[in-house]
């Protein structure tokens, strides 16, 4: 038998990696405009197809249900038929959804559409993180993650100022149809430049595990679906939702510590530093989530700035984002993952302090600067924390570890949107104070990455102790 030379330890020809990058980077930037794009045009399509905004958010939410539901498993499933050829049937997926969303006639058929789009971008969205794990040298891996990490937030940017140029210029159906190409495109790449996929003997007597599959994804739906009906108010249906979710939970775990082959091999997450990656990205994309969902109100409310100056200061924290990822995926690179985890989340910790405690008092300045410090500390982080994440596991379980980390954060999305909104109105208070609103936020952002900071402090340590036992 001829030994087996892992992807980590050698480097391809250099050709190969750039276009495979470029295709990787591709199939990201498609999956999270697919997230952005579509909100633009929600009052359009309520009177085209003479429905009501609860009937047309649908179009939102039923992506992002079907993206939150089945990462994991995506994941789970590239580890056992092939990371490529699962990326390959994904992109396949999103672009024929794409091509059905724009042919649409009525309102139940976009909505279904969107929901096999999202599948596809399940796929998409946990496979190209997986991949970098599994195609670039650890040398080159932070680099090429965070490039993912910008052209994530190129998408999420891009989505509604694209969309509107094309409402202006077409009609719905272009936000949809001009995913197509891209989508061929990225197939075309994938196809001819990613490393084929490598069979793994250990894996020969895996198979995916249907009954955790589906528990999961119920109870992600019901935990999603909490947070987002009635805009995440608290009623009675919330609270049905939330029960049955937490019984799920438990429901899966009881079942993955007995299942033969688990879609989430709990004991990994048991290694100090694994284990606190996913928790850290939930606490800090809650975080994030929170400059969205205030900020808008805080500007035009607070600062009295008109409908485009907010649009314009909103556009910062994505755009900072999209300019840092690369230069902080080669510091990752040059100074260790775990490091710059930490210099990220006092950066995040940092601007957050100043929003909570001065940003009021210094006008639309005193919140540009401390958001920028947020977002470039958000943006260190996610390249450290995905890549300790992805050097921490061996290939063969880097799917579902990808689809975890995509998981915890879009969790972390939802749960942000509800609960910071939810923080924010009773911080207004009795005099309906914005600037104070937006102070509560922050200060309760603090607190978060302040224990996203002992998290990581505890688990560095638990990690020190096993390695000098071993």
């Amino acid at each position: 038998m001829k030994p087996t030379v892992s992807l980590d330890d050698v480097a391809a020809p250099a050709p190969l990696f750039s276009w495979a990058l470029v295709g990787l980077s591709l199939s990201t930037l498609l999956s999270s405009l697919g997230t952005s794009i579509a909100n633009v045009a929600l009052p359009t399509l309520e009177v085209v197809f003479h429905a009501s905004f609860q009937q047309v958010q649908w179009v939102v939410l039923a992506y992002l249900l079907v993206i939150t539901c089945l990462s994991v498993s995506a994941g789970r499933l590239g580890d056992l038929v092939g990371q490529k050829r699962l990326l390959l049937m994904g992109l396949g997926v999103f672009t024929v959804a794409s091509l059905w969303c724009g042919l649409s006639s009525n309102l139940g058929m976009l909505i279904a559409a969107r929901g096999l789009q999202g599948l596809g971008a399940a796929i998409m969205m946990a496979l190209t993180l997986a991949l970098v794990g599994t195609t670039f040298p650890k040398t080159k891996m932070g680099g090429a993650v965070g490039l993912l990490g910008t052209m994530s937030a190129v998408g999420t940017a891009l989505g509604p100022s694209l969309g509107g140029v094309l409402l202006q210029a077409s009609d719905w159906p272009a936000l949809f149809f001009m995913q197509v190409p891209l989508g061929i495109s990225a197939l075309w790449l994938l196809h001819r430049f990613l490393p084929a996929d490598q069979v793994k003997s250990d894996l020969s007597c895996a198979r995916l595990d249907p009954l955790g599959t589906g528990i999961l994804a119920v109870t992600l739906a019901c935990y999603a679906l909490s947070m987002t009906l009635e805009h995440g108010h608290s009623g009675q249906a919330n609270g049905v939702l939330l029960c049955v979710a937490l019984a799920g939970l438990l429901a899966f775990i009881w079942l993955e510590n007995r299942a033969p082959s688990p879609l989430v091999d709990l004991r990994t997450l048991k290694q100090p530093l694994l284990g606190a990656g996913f928790v850290l990205n939930l606490l800090v994309t809650t975080v994030v989530m929170a400059t969205l969902v205030v900020g808008p109100f805080y500007l035009s409310g607070g600062l009295n700035l008109n409908a485009a100056q907010v649009g314009l200061v909103m556009t910062c924290g994505p755009l900072v984002s999209a300019l840092t990822g690369v230069p902080a995926g080669r510091l990752v690179d040059r100074s260790g993952a775990l490091k710059m985890t930490t210099v990220g989340l006092v950066a995040m910790l940092t601007g957050s302090l100043v929003l909570a405690l001065v940003s009021s008092r210094l006008g639309v300045v005193g919140y540009i600067v401390p958001l920028v410090l947020l977002t470039s500390g958000y943006a260190l982080f996610q390249a450290a924390n995905n890549t300790a994440v992805l050097k921490g596991v061996s290939p063969e379980r880097r799917g579902v570890m990808s689809g975890l980390l995509s998981l915890s954060r879009n969790l972390g999305l939802i749960s942000g949107a509800s609960m910071m909104g939810k923080v924010f109105i009773l911080g207004l208070g009795p005099s309906r104070d914005v600037g104070t609103g937006m102070e509560v936020v922050f200060g309760v952002s603090v607190g978060l990455v302040g224990v996203a900071l002992l998290v990581l402090r505890a688990s560095s340590r638990a990690s020190q102790r096993n390695a000098e036992s071993n």
